[in-house]
């Protein structure tokens, strides 16, 4: 089980430790040094590294030509790399990568939100949480490459559960939008896979099947 402490000293303060736990529980992994390699749909089996140093090697020799994800969140590792050799050794140590990849969940929460219309009833919001799951899976969500688009900011990522409501009230100006307008401020990043992507992205800022 993910270690609590860890979870409140490492993850971005944006998301609430439940949503964290939510997170890593549908979409990560509680092995830090764990490395998933797909080449499209197929999943490519890979020695289980033992330490840090196995991990680091398995994912240099992935990249560029496979979609490679790590440690606990399960980063997708090639995110703003030009090439192998800038891969930090931080990505396979477990506080490191947890903050890497809430504030990158937190982003990619925040764009589906927005596309939903910020809902605040506690009964849209685990669909919210779903559909960011497999935004984060798959790196896309309807058409657009949610790593690499424009983070829409001004929405806290609360609870999805939770009795009161978790995500700031929209403003009259942000009535539920169609899909079209909700996206046009991404839409110009078009879709990428993640591991070729050739633009860096400011970690700080921060579908699967259902």
């Amino acid at each position: 089980m993910l270690d609590a402490v860890l979870v409140q000293q490492c993850a971005d303060t944006s998301l609430k430790p439940a949503i964290v736990e939510q997170f890593i529980a549908k979409a990560g992994s509680q092995d830090p040094l764990a490395v998933t390699v797909r080449s499209g749909n197929r999943l490519v089996l890979v020695p289980k590294p033992t330490t840090p140093e196995e991990a680091l090697a398995l994912v240099r020799d992935n990249l560029g030509r496979n979609i490679v994800r790590v440690g606990i969140t399960q980063y997708p590792a090639g995110l703003g790399l030009m090439e192998a050799g800038q891969l930090k050794p931080e990505i396979v140590n477990p506080c490191e990568n947890i903050r890497m990849g809430t504030a990158l969940f937190a982003k990619v929460f925040r764009i589906i939100s927005k596309w939903y219309g910020n809902p605040t009833a506690k009964d849209v919001l685990p669909q919210v949480m779903d559909d960011a799951v497999i935004a984060w899976r798959t790196g896309y969500f309807e058409g657009v490459a949610v790593f690499r688009a424009e983070d829409p900011g001004g929405i806290k990522v609360a609870e999805p559960n939770q009795d009161e409501p978790s995500v700031e009230p929209a403003t009259a100006g942000d009535a539920r939008p169609n899909q079209k307008e909700s996206l046009e401020a991404t839409k110009s990043n078009g879709p990428s896979d993640p591991n070729k992507a050739g633009i860096r992205v400011d970690l700080s800022e921060i579908r699967g099947s259902r």
